[in-house]
């Protein structure tokens, strides 16, 4: 068969710390039901930092952008709605759900009555309340005590800085505005985006809480959030939180996540920045295919998905979820799989791959049938 052809030409021999990975064992998340069941995305981990949980969106429709939030016990498979009726952008990112204050709460945004919220939902007691309207979650470190939040991207009106909210108190503080970053990096984002009508888009907290990295943008000025084209965006700006200053101006994304330490950020291409001196780290298995990918808890091992398969641009085929050596050019194939179907939202959903805390499991999406999929690959 062709796909046992691919994946033959794409798998490499092993080294010692992904060897393991060879013989993991994989199966769907969320009870085979007739419904999508959606990881967020691969800057955080749908396991609960304690291990004890998983969170996942779910949709019945063909769209997959209406739906509700769960959470499965891992030890008795038990399911626990804990948010009803959402409305997302779309179910790439579905509801940019994640677990915040060390697992006590989930967090999430919203599309209702026209407009953006961003919520926290108690996991003790399954009480929920708005943090911020007309606002949309960004990433923040599960075990860490704030989520970023930002203005719609398309259209902000007042809202464009980047905002932190204490999840437990509810307290929003502004940490970086728009001025301050045009004040900075104005010529740079004028010529790539062509205009200083900046809006702060899509931030990412280290693990730590002492960074971010976020993306200029520049708002269409629209009411639609759908296509590609409502903002112009590009390249990343990486800001230190602890000592309030800009660390530095990058002029790609490149689908990037931090590192565990919170010292650098990894790339497509699996490549390693040094913040603090900007130094590119030769890259990691270079053999290895990449799109999003991240490292695991110990950074011995870094996990991606890609798209392995010659296809005309925008056309999906296969996707592998690959673990690579950070020391040697080795990587293994984890899975293989037709990804061109699942979801049908305006925005392609994708793996998105992630460790779990402990790092002996990858959660990942699966569209090789009529329903997206939540699936984990674990090793002993």
């Amino acid at each position: 068969m062709k796909w046992m052809i691919l994946f033959a030409a794409i798998a490499a021999v092993a080294h010692a710390d992904v060897e393991a990975w060879k013989h993991a064992e994989k199966h769907a998340v969320a009870p085979d039901q007739s419904r999508h069941s959606i990881h967020a995305y691969f800057n955080t981990c749908p396991e609960s930092p304690d291990g004890k949980f998983v969170l996942y969106y779910t949709s019945t429709t063909p769209e997959g952008e209406k739906g509700d939030l769960r959470i499965l016990e891992r030890a008795t498979g038990k399911e626990t709605i804990v948010a009803e009726n959402i409305v997302a952008e779309d179910a790439h990112r579905a509801a940019c759900q994640q677990w915040a204050g060390n697992g006590k709460f989930v967090v999430y945004h919203n599309l209702q009555d026209g407009h953006w919220s961003v919520r926290a939902v108690d996991i003790e007691t399954k009480k929920e309340r708005v943090l911020a309207m007309d606002r949309q979650l960004g990433f923040g470190s599960s075990k860490g005590k704030c989520v970023p939040v930002y203005g719609c991207h398309w259209n902000p009106g007042p809202h464009r800085d980047l905002e932190l909210i204490d999840v437990a108190t509810g307290e929003i503080t502004t940490p970086v505005t728009a001025a301050q970053t045009v004040a900075e990096y104005g010529d740079w984002i004028e010529k790539k985006l062509g205009s200083r009508d900046l809006t702060i888009f899509f931030p990412v907290v280290s693990p730590d809480e002492s960074k971010v990295f976020f993306k200029p943008c520049i708002p269409g000025g629209g009411s639609s959030y759908r296509g590609m084209s409502v903002s112009k965006r590009d390249g990343k700006i990486v800001y230190d939180l602890a000592n309030k200053k800009f660390i530095r101006l990058i002029e790609s994304w490149g689908h990037p996540s931090w590192s565990p330490d919170s010292c650098g950020i990894f790339e497509k291409s699996n490549v390693l920045q040094d913040m603090a001196t900007g130094k590119l780290m030769p890259r990691y298995a270079p053999s290895c295919f990449s799109d999003h990918p991240n490292l695991s808890p110990e950074g011995s091992v870094f996990v991606t998905d890609a798209n392995v398969t010659k296809r005309p641009f925008g056309r999906e085929g296969y996707w592998a979820i690959g673990i690579g050596s950070t020391t040697k050019d080795e990587f293994v194939v984890v899975d293989l799989f037709d990804n061109a179907h699942g979801a049908k939202t305006w925005r392609k959903n994708h793996p998105h791959p992630a460790f779990s805390s402990d790092g002996k499991r990858v959660y990942y999406n699966v569209n090789n049938g009529p329903w997206t999929r939540l699936m984990v690959a674990e090793i002993k």
